[in-house]
């Protein structure tokens, strides 16, 4: 059985200003936004080394985790669909 694509992660979506810093220019799949994060954050070490399921914000990350120093996974990914429309 092949497992289908959510259509929803595929759909380019437009970005703002804050989050095209981190990933750059839109328009972006969600699911392509969340690899760029990524990517930033192994990038720039930005994982907690105790507990690599939460992410340390940087400057750039803070404005998109609502002023947070830390986030969870699960949160970031919350807080980075409202930079998206």
């Amino acid at each position: 059985m092949v497992r289908k694509a959510n259509p929803a992660l595929l759909k380019p979506l437009e970005l703002d200003e804050a989050l095209e810093a981190v990933v750059g220019k839109g328009p972006m799949a969600r699911g392509e936004v969340v690899k760029k994060i990524w990517e930033y954050i192994k990038k720039h070490d930005l994982q907690n080394p105790q507990n690599k399921r939460n992410i340390l914000a940087d400057d750039k990350l803070k404005v998109l985790f609502n002023g947070k120093g830390e986030v969870t996974m699960f949160e970031m990914t919350k807080l980075v669909s409202g930079h998206m429309k």
